[in-house]
């Protein structure tokens, strides 16, 4: 098939990958356009997708907005494709486009449609405690994530999985259901979503990562995994934020006993960072200092002491 690929983060990869090792003919890739990068912003970085385009030889445009640069839609309507493929891209793409194609616009959405319609379907299914999840190649509709479904797979959500791990799976999973519809599109109809059991999955806001030591144990050990790698669950201590990139949820033979576990939220019970939530504690394994690479608690301890009885 002609296909045009449109996609910008790392997640998208492995489904370019993917088309152009099964045969398909991608006449164009859509990304994101450059961004700053670099700890002074100065240098533009392409998205990963971007990068990864130019070196299949692909070409590669990156429009701010089709609404807004609406030769931007003529020129991809002259492309002529069969299909277009998307996957985590970042536009809202007019009827005009998704109309386009000869089989329209194909997504690559990580959740069990209809839960988690939007833009953060991984963290959210964390975050809500869901013990599976998985991918759907969606049939695009003007409404958001509203499109019915040809093809999906569902995997677990385990004890130890952050967003990170899950969106690496789903990834790999989409790439190859997507070469899968492709290879015989009519042999996956479009089925409508269920009316029932419609979620919606809100972009992260910087400002949910940060820890609420007054929840459960249990949550915020999904916080922690739902904001690994990004953006990061975080707490402030001496005027300092600290990234919790991985934890776990103390057990009582770690530290029988403690009455605190149960009754001081954001205290700090031990010399290790065993740190109290409102029903259990959390003891950070990894985290991460400002400006400074990841490291284990230990570590962190050693030039930046948080003694038991602080509070955080």
């Amino acid at each position: 098939m002609r296909v045009i690929f449109m996609g910008t983060p790392d997640f998208a990869v492995p489904a370019l990958d993917a088309l152009v090792e099964a045969g398909h003919d991608v006449v164009a890739a859509y990304s994101q356009p450059p961004r700053a990068g670099g700890r002074r912003g100065k240098a533009l970085t392409p998205s990963p997708v971007h990068a990864r385009a130019e070196e299949l030889g692909i070409d590669v445009r990156t429009p701010l907005s089709f609404r807004k640069e609406p030769e931007a839609i003529a020129a991809f309507a002259a492309l002529e494709a069969d299909v277009a493929v998307v996957a985590a891209y970042g536009l809202i793409l007019p009827q005009a486009l998704l109309d386009a194609p000869r089989h329209g616009c194909l997504n690559i959405h990580g959740s069990l449609l209809p839960r988690w319609r939007g833009a953060a379907p991984i963290q959210r299914a964390i975050l809500a405690g869901d013990d599976e999840t998985g991918v759907g190649i969606m049939q695009m509709e003007a409404g958001l994530d509203t499109g019915p479904v040809r093809l999906e797979e569902r995997i677990p959500i385990g004890a130890q999985d952050s967003s990170g791990t899950i969106s690496h799976r789903l990834s790999l999973l989409g790439a190859k259901l997507m070469v899968r519809v492709l290879d015989d599109i009519a042999r996956y109809p479009p089925q409508p979503q269920a009316a029932e059991g419609v979620t919606y999955a809100a972009k992260v806001d910087k400002s949910e990562a940060r820890i609420d030591w007054s929840v459960g144990a249990r949550q915020v050990d999904r916080h922690v995994r739902a904001f690994n790698p990004a953006p990061g669950a975080w707490f402030e201590h001496a005027g300092e934020r600290i990234k919790v990139l991985t934890a776990h949820i103390q057990s009582s033979s770690e530290n029988p006993g403690d009455i605190h576990y149960r009754t001081t939220p954001g205290l700090v019970l031990d010399a290790q960072l065993a740190i109290g939530c409102g029903d259990g504690a959390i003891r950070p394994d990894t985290v991460q200092r400002a400006g400074r690479g990841v490291m284990t608690v230990t570590e962190l301890l050693r030039g930046f002491p948080v003694p038991p009885g602080t509070r955080l």
